[in-house]
């Protein structure tokens, strides 16, 4: 995992906007986008990427209908069930507390990309994905072709994740069920680092079980993150920690957010995932004040923190200047060498998202790349 050694270096959380031509074939029911066009739209969001200036690129997900629902093609072990469970927080802790904001979206089911079948497990869980990671990696290898570039990732989904939207009718329990996803994407995690790329395990769950469960404690929530993070780090055992990204955040939801957990009560079991970089939001205004805690956290040895400085979850792009300020204050905290500017969130976790219009998401990037060379600016020079 590359340290910003003599400068603030850059990245972001993943997903991004897909072109609309790919965007409206994943949404089609008669069939999918065809291999040859996502592999030319994968080098077109590699050289965008790269034109920006951001250091660590990706495949922007191009060839997922969403961050989480692109395993259903990966897994066998799994039957659909029903039809799409529509708006997913329609009983989260925001719609209890903001019906008539939320209103709107509990009648409509949500955005459309997530009407995905609802799944359940009904038979041993089973990693079958081997030829679309393998596309996937060739994909983005042969868009960076002879770019210099110092690192690339592929963002995968967490066991956790698969746990929760998809319910265990075969295991005897759900912890059972819970490891047995986890050895399955075991597979494609070591696909990805072993062919020389950064993996980045994107955990949303992680800290929005709590906004989802509104009868849990904090000690409750935190109790079961521990499980979670003991099944994602037996995925991980066999991987170099320091080829691991983890990403956590609070999903894209462009309302209150009152009751998005504090980093407080989660850090010490964010950083007991075995990971060398971690990714999580610290833009919008419900988390910016949160660098503080880590001026109290030891971070594991080499780790670094990829604290989110541009946010999906509102349409101003922020400022340059301001993005400067946010990692000055990660660097007084952790040490200059040790941030990595990213973003709170991706900006298309599904190929529909309709929250951040895609050249607004592109003027937040390049926000982030001009307050990244501000910030090194100051930290190197002292001016």
């Amino acid at each position: 995992m590359k340290h910003s050694t003599d400068r603030i270096l850059t990245t972001h959380a993943g997903s991004l906007p897909r072109p609309t031509d790919l965007r409206q074939a994943m949404r089609a029911d008669e069939e999918a986008a065809s291999p040859a066009r996502i592999r030319s739209a994968v080098a077109e969001v590699v050289e965008r990427q790269l034109a920006i200036g951001l250091d660590v690129v990706d495949d922007g997900e191009m060839s997922k209908p969403s961050f989480v629902t692109y395993v259903q093609d990966r897994l066998a072990g799994f039957e659909v069930e029903g039809e799409p469970a529509g708006f997913p927080w329609a009983e989260s802790r925001e719609v209890l507390a903001f019906p008539d904001f939320y209103e709107a979206s509990v009648r409509q089911g949500g955005n459309d990309a997530r009407r995905a079948p609802r799944l359940a497990c009904t038979g041993p869980v089973v990693y079958t994905g081997h030829d679309a990671v393998r596309a996937d990696i060739a994909n983005l290898k042969a868009a960076l072709g002879a770019h210099d570039v110092g690192d690339a990732f592929i963002p995968a989904i967490s066991p956790s994740n698969i746990e929760g939207r998809w319910p265990n009718r075969h295991y005897k329990t759900d912890e059972d069920y819970l490891f047995a996803i986890a050895e399955a994407m075991g597979e494609e995690y070591a696909a990805i680092v072993d062919a020389g790329l950064l993996l980045q395990i994107d955990d949303p769950r992680l800290v929005t079980y709590y906004i989802m469960q509104p009868g849990a404690t904090v000690a409750d929530c935190r109790r079961w993150a521990e499980v979670r993070v003991e099944a994602l780090n037996h995925a991980l055992r066999h991987i170099p920690r320091d080829r691991v990204r983890f990403h956590t955040c609070y999903s894209i939801n462009m309302g209150p957010r009152v009751h998005d957990m504090q980093l407080r009560d989660i850090v010490d079991v964010l950083l007991k995932v075995r990971a060398g970089a971690y990714s999580f939001e610290a833009a919008n205004p419900r988390h910016e004040h949160e660098w503080r805690v880590w001026r109290d956290v030891k971070l594991p040895e080499d780790a670094v923190l990829i604290p989110g400085v541009i946010t999906q979850s509102t349409v101003l792009v922020e400022h340059p200047e301001l993005i400067a300020e946010r990692l000055a204050r990660f660097a007084s905290a952790v040490g200059r060498d040790r941030v990595i500017a990213g973003a709170d969130c991706g900006f298309a976790s599904f190929a529909g998202s309709t929250e951040i219009h895609p050249t607004i998401a592109w003027a937040k990037l390049q926000a982030l790349v001009d307050g990244a060379r501000l910030a090194s600016k100051q930290l190197w020079s002292g001016t």
